[in-house]
Formats: C-alpha cells, structure tokens, sequence
C-alpha cells in the first residue's frame, strides 16, 4: 500500500512538473517571437507554429494564441504527424518523443527560415536552432547560432546572452 502511493505521488509530481515546463516552454516560445527576426517572406498572414507529434504544449500554445498575437499577426498552432507534413512555418516544435527524427526534420527543414525547438539534451548540437533543457534544476534554452545563420533567423544581443552557445 505504501509503496503505491508513493509510486503515485512520485508519478503525479512528475506529471505536474511537466506541465509547468510545458507552461514554461510556451512563455518562452512566446518571446522568441520578440527576439527573433525572420526573414520578410515569413512575416505574413498567421504567425504558425507546427507541433510535431503529440505534445502536452499544443494545449499550452493554443491557449496562448486566443489572448497573444505577434505584432498585429494571430497565432495559429497546428499538430502534424509526420515529417512529410512540414510545410512553411514560423516556428516548428519538436518533442521528445519525436528525437529520434530530428535528422529527417532538418533534412526537410533544410534552409527554410523556421526556428527548430527541441527539448531533448544534445540536440542543439545535432542542428535544432533552440533547445529547452534543464541546467541546475532550472529551465535553460541552448541556441545553435550556426544553425539559425544558415535558415536566416537572426538572433537579438538579448536572447544570445540569455542562452546557453552551442
């Protein structure tokens, strides 16, 4: 009985904390919108981020693009299921549990000027431009400067000196 309810408060801890870093990762995801320059072909109608797979974040996102806007643009959050899927985007987030396709995303990606955000220890250095992870028990992002100048993402002085440079 005990080691049940242990087992179930460690799990409910689990699942609570994931939900705060999911809250977390859409205020960040929120303001890279400000620190963040796309190219002016990707600056108009919606502002679209596409959710690679299932992710407890396309709520958190959805529910931030009814009271946000970028600029004067709305947002708009669609769920893809595969790598075929990916089209123009502004942002394209992918979950963990999708890691393991990160190369078949950027070989899709290639030079379009779409931020890549993973969530996944290692993979700003495998080429995602950002990369949630967590450093001293706290949420950091790593930025992949090389890969953001290749898709013509340009990086504000703010946002480089708030991440971790890969």
């Amino acid at each position: 009985m005990k080691k049940t309810l242990l087992l179930s408060l460690f799990l409910l801890s689990v699942t609570v904390s994931n939900a705060q870093n999911y809250k977390m990762h859409t205020i960040f995801m929120y303001t890279f919108t400000r620190y963040i320059q796309w190219p002016d072909s990707y600056n108009k109608g919606d502002f679209e981020i596409l959710i690679f797979g299932d992710s407890p974040i396309t709520e958190e996102l959805k529910a931030m693009a009814k009271s946000k806007k970028v600029g004067d643009r709305n947002i708009k959050v669609t769920r893809i299921n595969s790598v075929a899927e990916i089209r123009k985007c502004n942002i394209l987030f992918v979950p963990s549990e999708k890691s393991s396709q990160l190369a078949d995303v950027l070989t899709k990606v290639n030079t379009q000027s779409i931020l890549v955000v993973t969530e996944e220890p290692g993979l700003a250095a495998k080429g995602s431009n950002i990369n949630f992870i967590a450093k001293d028990g706290k949420p950091a992002i790593e930025l992949n400067q090389a890969s953001m100048n290749k898709q013509s993402l340009k990086t504000s002085n703010e946002l480089t000196r708030l991440a971790i440079l890969i």
